[in-house]
């Protein structure tokens, strides 16, 4: 059936369906082994609502159901067909991409992260971006460097 012949309920029905894309970050698309792992899951994940949501019958409710799953697949898929898989660093006397980075700050608050791919960065987890003003900071680095983020002075304590 067209959509010409069918109902809205209302101007909101319509623009729950046509949820604009998420944002692409305009840097490269790095990610770990476990970061690829993650974005195929994501994808899978948003592919199972999509399919889930296509069988609600109500075309209304369909089309509300599905505006999430079908952004996130559009999103997932990017990503993946973008993903630049950088393997883990084979040295501990720098920072890289893929490290997990202990620093002391000024206050005496000592932080450990592990710096990864956009998607996968979770700092509450221990995980940053690699294209935060921390990592970058300490990106190239060796233990025992002080790098300044803003008007904090941090201090490389280890790298593994």
């Amino acid at each position: 059936m067209s959509v010409a012949f069918t109902k809205e309920e209302s101007a909101e029905t319509a623009s729950e369906t046509l949820l604009p894309d998420r944002p692409i970050s305009p840097h490269p698309n790095l990610v770990t082994e476990a970061g690829w792992k993650a974005l195929e899951l994501q994808l899978d994940q948003a592919r199972k609502a999509y399919d889930a949501a296509s069988t609600i019958e109500d075309v209304n409710e369909r089309r509300r159901q599905a505006a999430s799953p079908l952004r996130d697949l559009r999103y997932f898929a990017e990503r993946l067909r973008t993903a630049q898989v950088v393997p883990a660093p084979t040295s501990t006397e720098a920072v890289a991409f893929g490290s997990t980075v202990t620093f002391a700050r000024e206050d005496g608050r000592v932080q450990t992260y592990r710096i990864v791919g956009e998607d996968e960065a979770d700092p509450k987890a221990g995980s940053i971006s690699y294209v935060s003003p921390v990592a970058r900071a300490l990106t190239g680095k060796a233990v025992g460097d002080v790098v300044n983020v803003g008007d904090q002075e941090l201090e490389i304590i280890a790298i593994a």
